[in-house]
């Protein structure tokens, strides 16, 4: 009966600190997920603003091409 408080204490110490373990382990591993979500987000962002102004750049040229008298049909 004087053992008890000892083992006890021991399994309490193990069981809190696997779970503690645990909790951090699993709250570093969201952060690393959402980070990465983050990235990807920007990364899209970023891509999607390219597109468009290449797509401006290209209808600028095509404007500015027709304003100087250039011929710029695609078709022999």
């Amino acid at each position: 009966m004087d053992s008890f408080p000892v083992i006890f204490i021991i399994f309490k110490i193990a069981v809190l600190g696997t779970g503690m373990f645990f909790a951090v382990k699993w709250h570093y591993d969201q952060d690393r997920k959402a980070r990465k979500g983050d990235v990807l987000t920007a990364v899209g962002k970023i891509s999607a603003i390219l597109a468009l102004l290449l797509v401006g750049l290209l209808f600028a040229t095509f404007k500015l091409a027709s304003l100087l008298g250039l011929d710029m049909q695609l078709s022999q």
